[in-house]
């Protein structure tokens, strides 16, 4: 579809959809937060509450989107706990009238305490089983985290960008520049692995122990990628924090320490990569609703400082562990 702005998505055409793959939603939709896509939560007629999720049209393939989920199903064979799609009709995506989409049981749960070092425990022991499963085989569609996804595209995006404020653009890119300059002398893979890809505390549940409810950015990376995002805090919280995780997790999947330099580097690549899918999604009209500071002259001069003081984490040593 050429509009990925969803606004075919009507809600005759939900309910039409779901009704398409047998499933009688007996509630009305309760929209789910979600920016990159549609979700909603619904009560089936057997009583069973279930999730919907509308894919942006335009952003993966069919072959990519099937290749998440297969990873989903894998994990789950595993006995890992996460959210997989459900199987109907003999496969787990679905279209009507030109929207895919995929249908999730619902589940609840608490929110995940970034500064539970038993939960940061168990976060380390759920990822490196999760890790152990990834390594077995290798994605063949979904797109790689680099540089070339994360820094070099996104910086293409900015410089093109009317919401990048115009007197501020000199300012911002004398950091950013270097920045990307830096952080691709940095980002040296040791190995690549099946990630999550988007591992932070809002795409974790807890309910008796830690459940993913997103695979939507699995991609091939380094392991440090579904850790870092579990640091919070200063230096030294996080050198905590890393050293009760990498234990916990080191019980099932080895982690190459090299990797503890590419932190910084990561981060690095979420800052750009986050403005830049900002400024792409503009148009749908959810953004602007749910991003208003975006377009303001504030936004970008934090961004600026916030640079200046990524830099300066790239040129300190990296974390090491005590283990």
């Amino acid at each position: 579809m050429s509009d990925f702005t969803f606004t075919g998505l009507t809600p005759d055409v939900l309910l039409d959809a779901i009704e398409s793959c047998g499933i009688f939603p007996q509630s009305g939709l309760l929209a789910l937060n979600s920016y990159e896509n549609r979700v909603y939560q619904f009560q089936a007629e057997d009583g069973q509450r279930m999730v919907v999720k509308f894919y942006r049209p335009a952003r993966w393939t069919n072959e990519q989107i099937l290749e998440e989920h297969d990873f989903a199903l894998e994990l789950a064979d595993a006995e890992i706990p996460l959210v997989a799609p459900l199987v109907i009709n003999q496969t787990t995506l679905h279209t009507y009238q030109g929207f895919r989409f995929a249908v999730f049981p619902s589940v609840g749960g608490r929110q995940f305490e970034i500064d539970n070092l038993d939960q940061i425990e168990w976060m380390g022991r759920f990822i490196g089983r999760m890790h152990r499963v990834a390594q077995a085989k290798s994605f063949t569609q979904r797109l790689p985290l680099d540089t070339e996804h994360f820094l070099t595209q996104p910086l293409a995006e900015l410089e093109h960008s009317s919401l990048l404020p115009d007197h501020l653009k000199t300012a911002f890119f004398a950091i950013a520049e270097p920045v990307i300059e830096q952080t691709c002398r940095q980002y040296r893979p040791f190995g690549l692995i099946r990630l999550h890809g988007d591992c932070h505390p809002g795409n974790i549940l807890w309910r008796d122990g830690p459940l993913f409810v997103d695979l939507d950015d699995c991609r091939m990376g380094p392991a440090i990628q579904d850790l870092w995002m579990m640091l919070s805090g200063d230096r030294s919280q996080q050198l905590l924090q890393l050293d009760t995780m990498v234990e916990a997790y080191e019980e099932f999947h080895e982690l190459d320490r090299r990797e503890l330099a590419l932190i910084e580097p990561l981060r690095a690549m979420r800052m750009l990569h986050y403005m830049a899918w900002l400024s792409k999604r503009w148009e749908d009209a959810a953004f602007p609703r749910a991003f208003p500071w975006f377009a303001e002259d504030k936004y970008w001069e934090n961004q600026i400082l916030a640079l200046k003081e990524q830099m300066s984490a790239l040129q300190e040593p990296p974390l090491s562990l005590g283990l």
